[in-house]
């Protein structure tokens, strides 16, 4: 290899999601290195490069020394390895080969509490570092994903200018922003993944009504879902649920989603989004509902004698109105989407608050228009919302967001109501309506809560009639007839 330093940019982990992202930067005219522990990988890179730029803008090395010699200064090097100790031992190898100023951005998906260490630390022996969320899957990361990267302000000036070029470009701009210093791009990234955590269960509530209660069959459900995406329910994770249900197995001839065990992984980050929520008390109950229910769906020999052991109400045929039904089932969908991105967004408001990011909610909803997992034609009503009041406290006050709802409510709960009624799990939805039915609340039935613990526990309480005196306690047994 040349000592002379050829690459703009370096990538190291050249799994499917760091072969792709290192693809997309050559072919956007960005020389790249790339190294991998596994230096077969190395080979089977470069040969894939061959087939989609020509070998252009891609040099291969097959030590760290040669990797980091074949970088220009100051180094800009991308790790895309297993979150976690894999990160922190691979900066470690790295830091007696680079210079100070040179950066690291790490590209995977670690903790936000990790990455805000990692970046103290560095900056204390004279390192930058950048932590970037990547969202969009491996389609996304080669042809254009959604970035949001956090770290030092001067990293991402340097690295700006091909974070803008390999993102999604949608109608207003390329699919990344500054999002805030240290940890914030790592935790906007993990908000991101619990609100799809969100997204995909309600998607799944939907065709469980669909099929149970409403009784559509395969091909039903993707013309159904079909059609939605070409309205407000327009997404990519509603396009491909259209296109699964379509999907047959070539070996038994049967729709392939049939076959599938109905047991959902996950990695880690709606668990975080779930930690931290509780932490700065923002209520996420839509995402905490899908989280449970990919945790219970673990659990299918319980499940399964459950079902054998717990009768619920049986499921007549469908006499209504089919047409109606389905459109009753996108309403409510759409109107628990709606409470989940508020969720999501008062959550990311709250932790830019504690941590004094001062994120532009607007923007961030903007950057996930394109490229990412949740990419939709809502995430523009979002971004207008926050343009016409910055500080709008609930996405369920927005003028437009109020408006929709209140008109879907009655359909809404219809649907939650019917589905509870015959025993088919909405838990989401239900989390959802229960959300907007406790957040309209002038008062709650908590009065009582607050009395319990004044009572047991002498915690005080505050009078209705006489707030000026602060916190009072009372002697309850004292008071009892």
């Amino acid at each position: 290899m040349s000592a002379t330093p050829q690459a703009r940019i370096g990538l190291i982990g050249l799994a499917v999601m760091g072969e792709n992202l290192a693809l997309n930067i050559a072919r956007n005219e960005f020389p790249i290195a790339v190294f991998n522990r596994d230096t077969s990988k190395v080979d089977r890179f470069l040969a894939r490069a061959q087939e989609h730029t020509q070998g252009r803008n891609v040099i291969g090395a097959y030590s760290l020394p040669d990797f980091v010699a074949a970088l220009e200064l100051p180094r800009k090097i991308v790790l895309l390895v297993k979150a976690g100790e894999a990160v922190d031992a691979i900066v470690n190898q790295l830091k007696p080969l680079l210079s100070p100023g040179d950066i690291i951005i790490d590209g995977g998906n670690s903790n936000y509490v990790d990455t805000r260490r990692r970046e103290h630390d560095l900056k204390a022996e004279g390192f930058r570092f950048i932590g970037s969320g990547v969202s969009g899957g491996e389609s996304g990361a080669l042809w254009g994903p959604s970035l949001m990267p956090g770290g030092d302000p001067s990293a991402y000036e340097e690295i700006r200018p091909i974070w803008e070029k390999i993102s999604a470009q949608v109608d207003d701009g390329p699919c990344v922003t500054y999002v805030g210093p240290d940890g914030a791009g790592h935790f906007v990234k993990m908000v991101h993944n619990g609100i799809e955590y969100g997204d995909m269960q309600l998607i799944a509530e939907a065709y469980g009504v669909l099929k149970h209660y409403v009784g559509l069959s395969n091909q039903e459900l993707a013309e159904t879902f079909a059609a939605w995406n070409e309205g407000t329910l327009n997404s990519f994770l509603i396009e491909i649920t259209a296109k699964i249900f379509r999907a047959v197995d070539p070996e038994t001839g049967q729709h392939l989603l049939d076959l599938i065990l109905d047991e959902a992984g996950q990695k880690g980050t709606g668990k975080w989004t779930a930690q931290i929520a509780l932490e700065l008390g923002v209520p996420i109950p839509t995402m905490q509902a899908a989280l449970d229910a990919r945790v219970i769906s673990s659990h299918r020999e319980q499940r399964r004698e459950a079902a054998a052991e717990l009768h619920g109400p049986e499921i007549p045929p469908f006499s209504g109105d089919r047409a109606a039904a389905v459109a009753a089932v996108g309403d409510a969908l759409y109107a628990s989407k709606i409470c989940s991105y508020a969720q999501g967004m008062n959550l990311i408001r709250a932790g830019s608050d504690h941590f004094n990011w001062g994120m532009n909610l607007g923007e961030l909803s903007r950057i996930w228009k394109g490229g990412c997992i949740i990419r939709a034609q809502f995430l523009d009503r979002i971004k207008q919302a926050y343009l016409r009041r910055p500080d709008l406290p609930n996405l369920l006050l927005d003028p437009d967001f109020k408006a929709w709802v209140l008109d879907a409510q009655p359909r809404w709960r219809q649907i939650v109501s019917t589905s509870q009624a015959l025993g088919i799990p909405v838990a989401a939805m239900s989390a959802s309506l229960s959300y907007f039915d406790t957040y309209r609340a002038a008062r709650l039935p908590l009065n009582l809560t607050q009395a319990q613990r004044d009572f047991f526990g002498s915690h005080t309480y505050v009078r209705t009639d006489r707030p000026e005196a602060g916190a009072v306690h009372t002697e309850w047994e004292s008071l009892i007839n």
